[in-house]
């Protein structure tokens, strides 16, 4: 993998755009979570609020800009449940109890997770949130964010369109840099045919740079995922009546070569394409675990 481009911890993106780095970088975060104050009245939008392990850091970077920009937070938008972009919720309530002891606290906004989901994490018991609803508008001075549902990386994953410059925000729906990983990719390869469809002109991301040109950033997603898909289609079709193929064996095979450590994490990926391409009516799987191509469906 090449090295990750170099993002300062605070960044100025245009006159309604700050991006606040969640001080939390590793092999899942990247640089760390990418959080973005909006507005340009002394009321302003937060999306995404770090983890809770480095929410001090986080609220010193966040501190600084409050006080640089004689600014408050009314409306704090998470993009999905997990850990990164939820966890800092109750640091950023303290730092803004202490800088405005009198004000109301804002107003936290989040998806709920699909009837099927019925999981909670601790951060989504703990933070008292209001659901959002797809295409609610969340306004403050300076800008409208819309909301747009793209369930697949997790079942309440919103993206956050910035209307009036036809930008969107993508939480971890499409990264600045490499490729995310998805909890259903039947319904993440609908959401980002979605997002294609909206042609956006700039994409900000829960992690990673800007995209300046999105649009084959989000053909290079979906293909790769098709290329996947096709590879694990033809290995089925080449397999014998009385041939057993379990997900592993075809793990092995599309990933030769690759060390142990690495088919485990594949073999996630080709579990997902498997249970995308038995939705869809194309493979099966029979009693002894072995997949099996529907006939006539190619």
């Amino acid at each position: 993998m090449p090295p990750l481009t170099n993002l300062p911890p605070i960044t100025r993106l245009s006159n309604k755009i700050i991006r606040i780095l969640g001080c939390n970088p590793g092999p899942m975060t990247l640089q760390g979570t990418n959080t973005y104050l909006i507005g340009t009245g002394r009321r302003r939008l937060l999306i995404d609020s770090g983890e809770a392990k480095t929410g001090e850091l986080y609220t010193k970077l966040l501190n600084n800009v409050l006080c640089e920009e004689n600014a408050t937070i009314a409306h704090m938008l998470i993009t999905h449940w997990h850990s990164d972009h939820i966890g800092g919720v109750e640091s950023v309530r303290g730092l803004l109890k202490k800088l405005f002891p009198e004000d109301e606290q804002p107003i936290v906004w989040k998806l709920p997770r699909a009837l099927h989901d019925n999981e909670k994490s601790e951060n989504e018991m703990s933070v008292q949130w209001q659901p959002l609803k797809d295409e609610q508008v969340v306004e403050i001075e300076g800008a409208k964010l819309q909301v747009k549902y793209t369930p697949g990386h997790t079942s309440d994953h919103v993206c956050l369109l910035l209307q009036d410059e036809n930008a969107l925000f993508s939480g971890d729906c499409i990264l600045g840099e490499g490729t995310t990983v998805f909890e259903d990719l039947h319904e993440y390869m609908l959401s980002l045919k979605k997002i294609l469809k909206m042609e956006p002109k700039t994409i900000y991301p829960g992690h990673g740079p800007v995209l300046d040109d999105p649009l084959p950033h989000i053909h290079y997603y979906i293909q790769h995922r098709q290329q996947r898909e096709a590879e694990i289609l033809h290995t089925l079709e080449q397999q014998e009546d009385n041939q057993l193929l379990t997900d592993i064996d075809i793990v092995k095979r599309i990933y030769k070569g690759t060390s142990e450590d690495l088919l485990l994490a594949a073999s996630y990926t080709v579990r997902h394409h498997l249970s995308k391409l038995q939705k869809e009516g194309k493979v099966y799987q029979n009693e002894d675990s072995g997949w099996h191509v529907v006939k006539g469906k190619l």
